[in-house]
């Protein structure tokens, strides 16, 4: 696989740009500078996020999204998690002094 994610990407199966491996690798957001988790569909080069209007649904049950414009990154989490978070202290890090 690539490490670039893909261009758009939606969570409804209904959607074509829906892709069930990809979403089982788990993707990362970040729009207008701070990291979302409530992204419904995205599209990089368009630059829009589409996120569910609070608890609400249209008369067929699905939920009513919005969407917002603005710079959109996406990132595996995968890879993230490979790689290590920065700062975080293992074992080797610790030192007993008794």
């Amino acid at each position: 696989m690539t490490d670039t994610p893909p261009d758009r990407l939606s969570i409804n199966p209904r959607s074509p740009h829906f892709d069930q491996t990809v979403l089982k690798r788990g993707i990362g957001i970040r729009f207008k500078g701070s990291e979302r988790r409530d992204v419904e569909e995205y599209s990089i080069s368009e630059g829009w996020i589409r996120v569910q209007l609070g608890k609400k649904v249209d008369r067929h049950g699905q939920p009513l999204t919005i969407k917002l414009t603005g710079p959109v990154e996406a990132w595996y989490q995968d890879a993230e998690a490979e790689q290590g978070e920065p700062g975080a202290t293992g074992p080797q890090d610790e030192i007993d002094e008794a």
